[in-house]
């Protein structure tokens, strides 16, 4: 019980001491909880179109070599 107690007076008010976020530090815990899977989507994205890109000029380029034949 004196372990609990002790426990309780230590650890409770260094809990509750912190409050509510500022706005500012709310908008930078979701930046960083959400920021990265934004840019991890927006790369894919990013990457997805170039691809498809690529493999136009690609069809581009061997239409002459099929109509030579």
């Amino acid at each position: 019980m004196l372990i609990a107690t002790f426990l309780w007076t230590v650890l409770a008010p260094t809990a509750l001491h912190l409050g509510s976020l500022h706005p500012v530090e709310k908008a930078l815990t979701l930046a960083l909880a959400f920021g990265p899977f934004l840019v991890l989507g927006v790369v894919i994205w990013w990457r997805s179109r170039h691809e498809d890109q690529d493999e136009d000029q690609d069809e581009d380029e061997d239409e002459p070599a099929q109509r030579e034949r």
